[in-house]
C-alpha cells in the first residue's frame, strides 16, 4: 500500500481519546484490521508501520501492547534484561516471567526503549500490561507501593514522548493512579465485579475499555447494561485476543 510520509510523520499524540470510544483488541495473529471503530489495540509485532499510519488516516486511534511487568520469551529485547530482574514463570502464561518491578534503575531504560519503538512505527498510546505484580507469586517481594512508584515513572516517559498510556487492570489501585493515566483497560469487570472500581476514570472524562472473555460464564447482555451504567466500552473476546469480537449495542459504529 502507499502511504505518504505526513502520515508516517503525524504527530502519535494528535488522536484524543474519550469516554465512550468504540474498541477492538487483537494481540494474536492473523490480525484483521478491518475493523469500524475508534480504537484499536494491537500487538506491535503483528503490524507495520504502514498500517498504522493507514488507520490513522481512517481516524482510528492505536494502543501499543507493553508488557511492563512480564518478559516474555518471545521478546526480541529478552536478552537486554538481566538475570537478577527475572523472577518466577506466570502461572497462567508459561511463557511469561515476572519482573522485578522495584528495579527501576535497570527496567525504566529497557521500557522506554519499547515504548519508543511503538512512537516509531506511529501508535498514539501504550497499553503497559501485567501491572499486577506485587498481586502475584513473582519470586519478588514487590508491594502495590512499589507497584505505583514504578507505573506512575512509565506514565510520565510515554507522556513525555507524546504518548498516551492506560492503567490495564489493578482496580484496586485506581485512586492512586486515576491522575497520572489517560485511560483505563480493564480485563472482565463484569464477571470480577469490578466495573466500579474504574468509575473515577469516566466521571473524569477518560475512557476505560473493557474486554469480558467467552471461556467464562457470562450473560453478555447483562454485562452490556453494567457497561453502559458505568460509562464502559464493553467488547467479548477469546482469551488469546484474536480478531473475533462480540461489541455491545451500538458499540459497532
Amino acid at each position: 500500500m502507499a502511504i505518504t510520509g505526513s502520515l508516517l510523520l503525524a504527530p502519535a499524540s494528535a488522536l484524543a481519546f474519550s469516554v465512550g470510544d468504540s474498541w477492538d483488541w487483537q494481540l494474536t495473529e492473523p490480525v484483521d484490521l478491518n475493523r469500524a471503530v475508534d480504537v484499536l489495540d494491537l500487538h506491535p509485532e503483528l503490524v507495520t508501520a504502514e498500517d498504522i499510519a493507514e488507520l490513522r488516516a481512517k481516524g482510528i486511534k492505536t494502543i501499543c501492547y507493553v508488557s511492563v511487568g512480564t518478559l516474555e520469551r518471545t521478546s526480541p529485547d529478552r536478552g537486554t534484561f538481566p538475570q537478577e530482574v527475572v523472577g518466577k514463570t506466570y502461572g497462567d502464561w508459561p511463557d511469561e516471567k515476572f519482573l522485578d518491578i522495584r528495579r527501576i534503575d535497570v527496567l525504566l531504560p529497557l521500557m522506554t526503549a519499547r515504548f519508543e519503538s511503538c512512537k516509531a512505527k506511529g501508535f498514539d498510546a501504550i497499553e503497559p500490561d501485567n501491572m499486577d505484580v506485587h498481586d502475584n507469586d513473582s519470586g519478588f517481594p514487590v508491594t502495590a507501593r512499589h507497584t505505583v512508584a514504578y507505573v506512575r515513572l512509565l506514565a510520565a516517559t510515554a507522556q513525555g514522548l507524546g504518548l498516551k498510556i492506560g492503567q490495564k487492570n489493578v482496580p484496586d489501585l485506581t485512586e492512586d493512579l486515576v491522575d497520572t493515566f489517560d485511560f483505563a483497560i480493564s480485563e472482565s469487570c463484569y464477571q470480577d465485579r469490578s466495573c466500579k472500581s474504574y468509575l473515577a476514570y469516566t466521571e473524569d472524562g477518560k475512557p476505560v475499555f473493557d474486554a469480558e472473555y467467552t471461556d467464562r460464564p457470562i450473560h453478555f447482555s447483562k454485562a452490556c447494561a453494567i457497561g453502559r451504567k458505568y460509562g464502559l466500552s464493553m467488547i467479548l473476546k477469546d482469551r488469546d485476543l484474536t480478531a473475533p469480537v462480540l461489541w455491545c449495542p451500538d458499540e459497532n459504529q
